[in-house]
């Protein structure tokens, strides 16, 4: 068995206290998603956003971007009832620019159209469960067109950092 001297035992401790602290912290950390609506394909029409939805996890402080040409499309955001019969909200102006960005900061259903004559009819329309992550649900695979960093990376870091604590614990004492 190794013996350490005072001042190796000081600063293994140091060590030891820095990865805890990163492993409790590691969760405030995780870097939200931004995903993409519809990929490469964009916001348009004759697009199966159920489809795109499918194993996708939706989750506050993520975001969607809506990317599309300026002046072709817009993008509202509606209520279920404006989602099933298509219709522009009575109050609101509808985001315009080619490339809105939409943080998910509520828990919840979500639902978009584009109000653009036919284009929701078209299949122009999207709709998501916002979680709020609180609950670790099992991992499910993001594609990668989408950018968005997997939340499975960090608890391998959580795995890795109790098995260097583990044999820094038995190797110390």
């Amino acid at each position: 068995m190794t013996t350490f001297s005072s001042k190796n035992k000081e600063m293994l401790a140091s060590m030891i206290a820095v990865v805890a602290v990163l492993v409790v912290l590691a969760p405030t950390m995780v870097s939200a998603k931004q995903y993409v609506v519809g990929d490469d394909k964009g916001w348009t029409k004759d697009f199966d956003y159920t489809t795109w939805t499918a194993g996708k996890q939706f989750f506050v402080g993520d975001s969607l971007v809506f990317n599309y040409a300026q002046g072709s499309h817009n993008v509202f955001k509606v209520n279920g009832t404006d989602f099933m019969q298509c219709s522009k909200p009575l109050v609101g102006a509808p985001l315009s620019t080619g490339s809105d960005e939409i943080p998910l900061k509520t828990t919840g259903r979500k639902w978009y159209i584009c109000g653009v004559a036919g284009h929701c009819a078209s299949g122009q329309k999207l709709v998501i469960t916002v979680s709020d992550g609180s609950a670790a649900p099992a991992p499910s695979p993001v594609s990668p067109s989408t950018g968005a960093a997997s939340r499975s990376i960090i608890s391998a870091g959580f795995a890795a950092a109790m098995v260097v604590l583990g044999f820094f614990g038995v190797v110390m004492f």
